[in-house]
């Protein structure tokens, strides 16, 4: 095995350390403060992350200016500020604990290093990070998606609420004007908003809604989708399971007079019934979980009339990646989206395959068009930081939305992520 480099770098000593990160609330983040501790786990920990960044782009900074990775001066810089409490935290669960890590301040960036810059190498070599032969024995060790956060029809209601209903107000703090959640598809110079009403119109194109469709969404968010369908004429019945954005979504739908064609529902998409010219679906599949996916695309089957049109757009993952972590439970779980799971584009063509009479007859990939959004999404949240914690939440929540976009962007940087619109339709044999 090669030694990651080593050295010290005198600059990086005499740099002022960086601030202290609040120590996390007891009453909101139990259990968060104080890390596990195993020496045997932590040393083996340290010993597989020096060899994991040994050649990555990165400089790894410890307390005591020793420095490690492959990067030069002007790559990305990892400060680690407690390397025994990380290394701890790493080696009891290393996909929760290397975000808890960052919550806590157990590690933050270099100066003048940007988040997302900083993640986006370790997101490229997500794949490699494990050694092959031990790939087979990944889903006896890593701990597993709990059982209370399957997405039944009762607990989906309660995942939803975990993210969505957090606060309609913290949203408005980072999207624009559209209301969004999802990515943008940018030409030229658009605005965030510009970009939001075209990947909203290249959906509602894939699904071919006009004047007189009957549209059903699954998914409604903020209503932006609904109402642009409503300005075309169509009518539209939107289900959502978030009380939050139902009631907002209502009102955005009220003040532009279209109630008269859009029915707001609170109901979960295996409740629905009739048939519709075109049924879209936006950033929604991820998270209906793995065992429910013949589900989700037979309610779609079930609900397109026989001539109809499904728009669904989907973060995607390559095929091999799903299949090695379709058990894992991660960090994104725990804090951000508990119960969700990303398809790979062959997850979706198997399951329309063997469950439904649909195929995918049209394409779009708007990966890098993600990366962009989240990076304005992350400056907004930033900027406006303020703002949400006059709403009530604490330093950590800050630390864990950085997190969560920061990684997000790199993932769609380095492909390890993409997102697709799929027009899908009746198969023709």
């Amino acid at each position: 095995m090669t030694a990651a480099p080593i050295y010290q770098d005198p600059q990086v000593q005499q740099r002022p350390a960086l601030r202290v990160v609040p120590r996390p609330n007891q009453g909101i983040w139990p259990g968060l403060a104080v890390p596990p501790r195993n020496a045997y786990k932590a040393r083996i920990a340290h010993a597989l992350f020096r060899r994991a960044v040994r050649d990555l782009p990165v400089r790894v900074v410890y307390p005591d200016g020793t420095v490690v990775g492959s990067g030069g001066k002007q790559d990305p810089v990892m400060r680690l500020q407690r390397p025994d409490d990380f290394f701890n935290r790493l080696g009891s669960d290393a996909k929760i604990g290397f975000g808890e890590a960052f919550l806590v301040g157990d590690w933050s960036t270099g100066q003048g290093t940007d988040l997302a810059d900083l993640l986006a190498p370790f997101a490229g070599r997500m794949a490699r990070l494990i050694h092959p032969q031990l790939q087979r024995f990944r889903n006896a060790v890593e701990r597993q998606q709990p059982a209370e956060e399957e997405n039944t029809v009762d607990q989906a209601r309660d995942n939803i609420a975990r993210h969505y209903d957090l606060s309609n107000d913290l949203f408005a703090q980072f999207l624009d004007e559209t209301m969004t959640y999802s990515s943008a598809w940018f030409e030229d110079d658009d605005s965030l908003a510009d970009a939001q009403r075209r990947k909203i119109d290249g959906i509602l194109d894939f699904a071919r809604v006009r004047a007189s469709s009957e549209v059903l969404e699954i998914g409604t968010g903020w209503g932006a989708l609904a109402l642009r369908a409503a300005q075309r004429g169509a009518r539209v019945v939107t289900l959502t399971l978030s009380e939050e954005q139902k009631a907002l979504a209502e009102k955005r739908i009220a003040a532009a007079g279209c109630s008269d064609r859009v029915r707001l529902v609170l109901q979960d998409y295996r409740e629905a019934e009739g048939q519709y010219d075109a049924v879209i679906s936006v950033e929604m599949i991820e998270a209906v979980g793995m065992d429910f996916w013949p589900t989700y695309f037979q309610s779609l089957d079930r609900l397109l009339a026989p001539e109809g049109r499904v728009g669904l757009q989907s973060i995607t993952m390559p095929h091999d990646r799903m299949l090695a972590t379709r058990k894992s439970y991660t960090w994104i779980h725990k804090y951000i989206f508990p119960g969700g799971f990303i398809p790979s584009i062959p997850a979706i063509e198997q399951n329309l395959d063997a469950h439904t009479s649909l195929e995918i007859v049209e394409r779009r990939d708007l990966g890098p068009h993600y990366a962009e959004t989240l990076r304005q999404w992350r400056g907004r949240f930033v900027a406006n930081w303020p703002e949400v914690a006059a709403l009530g939440f604490d330093e950590t929540f800050r630390r864990m939305w950085e997190f969560y976009l920061g990684y997000c962007e790199a993932g769609f940087r380095v492909r390890y992520l993409g997102v697709s619109q799929l027009s899908l339709a009746r198969s023709r044999f």
